[in-house]
């Protein structure tokens, strides 16, 4: 089993670009999920020919590889996706000596915020 990996603010923030890589790719594949799936259920509802239906849903295998892959991607460094549409990452860290997440949103240019382990987004504050 692998040890919790901590953050320190800067390994976290100097991991922003990979992590931001990561996660844009991972958008992307979600939104092309997203419209492979629409159209699968269009062509179930137009009863359209099985041979469509079968390569959207080969189409649509391989972009759950792809997420996973990205996701793993993520994982692998230590940081926790919270929610891909959002682009909310956390990394584990400790202030004090108690375990804290620096929260980083996608669109900020560093991590500017922590929360407790259970307060979650709404529970952010700012790093003094």
């Amino acid at each position: 089993m692998n040890e919790k990996k901590y953050f320190t603010l800067e390994q976290a923030n100097e991991l922003l670009p990979a992590i931001q890589v990561e996660l844009t790719a991972l958008q992307a594949v979600q939104t092309r999920f997203a419209e492979r799936y629409r159209a699968h259920a269009k062509l179930r509802r137009d009863t359209e020919p099985e041979q469509l239906m079968f390569g959207l849903e080969s189409e649509m295998d391989f972009l759950q590889l792809q997420a996973k892959l990205h996701i793993d991607n993520i994982a692998r460094t230590g940081a926790e996706l919270k929610d891909i549409e959002t682009g909310l990452i956390d990394f584990p860290a400790k202030k004090d000596g108690e375990e804290i997440l620096l929260c980083w949103k996608q669109g900020e240019p560093e991590i500017t915020h922590y929360h407790g382990l259970h307060d979650g987004f709404r529970g952010r504050k700012p790093i003094s």
